[in-house]
């Protein structure tokens, strides 16, 4: 075995039709016809993506994490957040994908697996482009629950530009989190926490071909042309006598037409009863478009409905526009930009008109729920474009 290396983390292979041998290829969990450096399509767009806010239960302040693997494009990205009032502060990091598969670390940023599908760590370290980092392991509450597959295609009919799997999960926080040097504890009575885990063709990665007919669903110039609401929500509650249930769901309407519609209440014990209608009935401020509150009905596919109040808590909530969610700053997910790239930025008043149409509304807002006796918390994200009287938003006001 002269020259042979037991360490080194792939094995490049003499036949160029398979792809090279790492240290995920001993385990027994292929499922196609190929190395785990090898994804099924070489679609550019294909994405792994990992997400978690995490919220103290009064909104005074909040904090992201996202992690993206973009195997086509050669590209590991990520970014980490904490908002605490009308405050935010962002890191972003990118780097080139290394030999390794399984290395989850950009820059400062780390995400680690403690214990699958029940414990894992998010952390930021001391980094020179904003005075920000936090260590946080996440402790599941309920079980991991998938929403319908998100397939979804281009204008023109043909060609498919999103068809993605996801699980999400509501749990509890436990760690710290620095700002400016001062630290402060995050802990499960105080805070909750939501994450996701997503993969498949995805929309709005990388920047435009320009070769290519543009998108108007997400992230170009046209993106929210006209009347358009995107609404997405995970939350828990609990009933006095310690009875749990959540929902989830995730709800997009254009001119007034419902194009996608997922939604569960999800149970300890692993069950999902699908939603056939989710009818959302919230109230926007018309100037900074952000929730104010108001009611959900779930009208449940075996009959019945479920309402669930819908309280807003605080101003703090991150926007997820400078973590490159719909493009920032001409910057968008998984592009290339060499071996490493750090940045950040700090916004004062993210309630500023022309801050927000730089970082856009789309936030993870802080949410207290209430149905009946039970109640909780979660965090709920909102797109609502254009003109809607029934919300009190003018047109002259809108902003993405």
């Amino acid at each position: 075995m002269s020259g042979y290396n037991p360490n080194t983390p792939y094995v490049r292979n003499a036949m160029s039709d398979i792809g090279y041998i790492t240290a995920l290829d001993e385990v027994l969990n292929h499922q196609i016809v190929d190395t785990f450096s090898t994804v099924s399509t070489s679609e550019q767009s294909w994405t792994e993506k990992i997400w978690s806010a995490i919220v103290r239960k009064d909104g005074t302040m909040g904090i992201d994490f996202g992690l993206g693997r973009y195997h086509n494009r050669g590209v590991l990205d990520g970014w980490a957040a904490v908002s605490r009032g009308s405050e935010q502060w962002t890191v972003r990091a990118n780097r080139e994908l290394r030999d390794d598969p399984s290395i989850t670390q950009v820059g400062p940023l780390t995400y680690e697996i403690i214990e699958p599908l029940r414990k894992v760590r998010y952390a930021l370290a001391k980094n020179d482009a904003q005075p920000i980092s936090y260590d946080i392991v996440f402790t599941a509450e309920m079980p991991p629950f998938f929403e319908d597959r998100h397939k979804q295609r281009e204008r023109d009919g043909f060609r498919v530009g999103s068809d993605v799997v996801r699980y999400h999960q509501i749990g509890v926080p436990s760690g710290w989190v620095e700002i400016e040097g001062e630290r402060f504890e995050v802990n499960p009575e105080e805070w909750t926490e939501y994450r996701d885990h997503s993969w498949g063709t995805r929309l709005d990665v990388g920047a435009h071909n320009a070769d290519v007919r543009p998108s108007s669903d997400f992230g170009d110039v046209k993106f929210g042309e006209g009347e358009f609401v995107l609404v997405w929500s995970p939350f828990m509650l609990e009933s006095p006598n310690g009875e749990r249930s959540s929902f989830h769901f995730y709800h997009m309407s254009k001119q007034g037409h419902i194009f996608y519609s997922s939604g569960y209440r999800n149970l300890p014990d692993g069950t999902q009863e699908k939603v056939a209608r989710v009818r959302p009935e919230l109230r926007y401020d018309d100037k900074t478009r952000r929730l104010l509150g108001g009611t959900v009905h779930f009208d449940m596919l075996q009959g019945g409905t479920h309402s669930v109040e819908i309280e807003v808590m605080g101003t703090a909530g991150v926007h997820l526009g400078p973590g490159l969610y719909l493009g920032f700053d001409g910057r968008k997910h998984g592009s290339w930009h060499g071996p490493l790239t750090i940045e950040g930025e700090y916004f004062p008043d993210t309630m500023d008109v022309e801050t927000l149409k730089r970082i856009r509304q789309l936030r993870d807002c802080p949410i207290r729920v209430r149905q009946g006796d039970a109640v909780g918390y979660g965090i709920m994200e909102t797109i609502i474009h254009g003109a809607h009287p029934d919300m009190g938003l003018t047109a002259a006001n809108s902003i993405v």
